[in-house]
């Protein structure tokens, strides 16, 4: 599978950096190795990994074929929306990482679904990510779709790029939204301080566009719902985090004290979840229940 980039002219300098921003998901020294095995092309040609990319220039990276998973398949029980022969939608509860990493090698979503789905996934994304064409963070809850093929992750992943998948979140932000409703849009690149953050002040950056409508307020507080155009990493937070309305919980983005001590990470639920299906072409919604603590938060509230 194949990515291509343009080089703006904000965005000249090494290719290995330039990458570590267009594709965050990976890592700087995967992207290197890719380099040095000549799966990324400058203008047609393979390039070294000092290499300075100019304005105008095109980038193409082909990832490797999918290995052999190695991580083990574990029998941890999924709460599952839908379900077909192409596709699982899964209702991710809190503090669940969605695919291993350094830190998090079992436990995780990929863990639970080698075991539920056996060697019914997609490899497009390699060995530690069958099956997973988008993700949510560990802490935010909520729908999440699976594929089971290649097939079907083709057919999602062009739904994603060219923002024609439903996601809708609903969230809970400190302070009151003035406005009824509204739109954020504002690029987001990787924080050159902290690689873990995001940030709307990125030196390169790509659009994000977030859309808001306010549900009910609580003084303090306001409970609302977001909908996604566009699907940075960590969008929604740092979008509204560039708003002055930071998630509650969320003591990334936000204030570092949590003004609920039994709250575990940022209050934000992917609630509705709607794409065609790959294979019938008929439009599908699934929509994932609020979880216990973000009701009893909307009742302290």
């Amino acid at each position: 599978m194949s990515n291509y980039f343009t080089v703006k002219d904000n965005e000249e300098g090494r290719i290995d950096k330039f990458l570590s921003e267009m594709l965050p998901d990976s890592s700087r020294s995967f992207l290197q190795r890719l380099i040095k095995e000549g799966c990324v092309l400058v203008n047609g040609h393979s390039i070294k990994p000092n290499y300075r990319l100019d304005s105008g220039d095109t980038v193409e990276v082909e990832f490797p074929a999918a290995k052999e998973v190695e991580i083990l398949p574990e029998n941890i029980p999924l709460s599952i929306l839908y379900e077909d022969k192409d596709v699982i939608v899964i209702d991710k509860p809190k503090s669940m990482v969605v695919h291993p990493a350094p830190g998090h090698s079992s436990g995780t979503l990929v863990n639970a679904l080698l075991y539920h789905c056996k060697d019914e996934l997609s490899g497009i994304n390699g060995d530690i990510r069958p099956g997973i064409v988008h993700r949510i963070d560990m802490d935010t809850t909520g729908a999440l779709i699976v594929c089971k093929n290649d097939f079907a992750h083709n057919s999602l992943s062009q739904q994603l790029k060219e923002h024609t998948i439903r996601r809708e979140y609903e969230a809970i932000v400190f302070g009151n939204i003035k406005e009824d409703e509204g739109t954020i849009d504002c690029p987001i690149g990787r924080d050159t301080n902290d690689r873990k953050k995001m940030s709307t002040h990125a030196r390169v950056s790509r659009t994000a566009i977030t859309h808001y409508k306010v549900l009910k307020r609580f003084g303090n507080y306001t409970y609302i719902r977001c909908i996604l155009e566009t699907g940075r990493t960590h969008q929604i937070r740092v979008h509204l985090k560039s708003i002055g309305h930071p998630l509650l919980g969320d003591t990334l983005y936000g204030p570092k004290k949590n003004p609920f001590p039994k709250l575990i990470g940022q209050t934000l639920h992917a609630k509705i979840l709607g794409f065609v299906h790959p294979r019938t072409k008929e439009y599908i919604e699934v929509i994932s229940p609020l979880p216990e603590y973000f009701i009893k938060l909307l009742e302290t509230l």
